[in-house]
C-alpha cells in the first residue's frame, strides 16, 4: 500500500504539472496529450524501476529477509498507481479527443485532479496512521503548488513555441 500511495501521489503531480504547464504556455490539448502520456509512461517507468533497485539494493545489503517487501512486488505496484492515478488530469482531454463537447478540459482537470490528491492524501492518512484531513490536506497543497509551479514556468517560456 505504501508504494500504491508513492507512485499515486508522484503520478498525479508530475501528470498535471505537465498539463499546466502545457496550459500556461497555451499549448493545444493534442500537445498536452503527447505530453502527458510521454510523462505517465517514461516517468512511471523510471519510478518503478528506481523502486526496484531500492528494494534489491535492500536486499543485497540486509540479506533476503521473508517479512521484507519483493522488490518486483513493489516496482509494479508504484508503476501501476503511477499510471493509474497519474491518468486523471489527462481523463477530460482523452474524452474530449473521442467525444467533444467544447468544456473547459482544463478546470475539469483541475477539479478532478484536486478529488484525487484529497482521496489519495487520505489514504496515505490512513496508512500512517495520521488524521486523514490532515494528509489530504497537505497532499492537496503540495500538488497545487506543483501545479502553479508549473503554470507560471509555462506562461513566461509561452514565446519559446512558435
Amino acid at each position: 500500500m505504501p508504494e500504491f500511495v508513492y507512485g499515486g501521489i508522484d503520478g498525479i503531480v508530475t501528470t498535471f504539472a505537465v498539463v499546466a504547464g502545457a496550459m500556461g504556455a497555451s499549448l493545444g490539448a493534442g500537445i498536452v496529450l503527447v505530453l502527458g502520456f510521454a510523462n505517465l509512461f517514461a516517468d512511471g517507468f523510471s519510478m518503478a524501476i528506481s523502486n526496484y533497485m531500492s528494494e534489491s539494493s535492500r536486499e543485497d545489503l540486509n540479506g533476503k529477509d521473508k517479512n521484507r517487501k519483493e522488490p518486483r512486488r513493489t516496482a509494479l505496484a508504484t508503476f501501476f498507481a503511477f499510471v493509474i492515478i497519474g491518468f486523471i488530469p489527462l481523463l477530460p482531454f482523452v474524452w474530449d479527443y473521442f467525444y467533444p463537447i467544447g468544456f473547459d478540459k482544463f478546470f475539469v482537470a483541475t477539479v478532478l485532479t484536486g478529488l484525487a490528491f484529497i482521496f489519495v492524501g487520505a489514504v496515505r492518512g490512513k496508512i500512517v496512521k495520521k488524521n486523514p484531513f490532515v494528509t489530504s490536506i497537505q497532499t492537496l497543497v503540495i500538488g497545487a503548488s506543483a501545479a502553479l509551479i508549473a503554470y507560471i514556468v509555462g506562461h513566461l517560456l509561452r514565446g519559446l513555441v512558435a
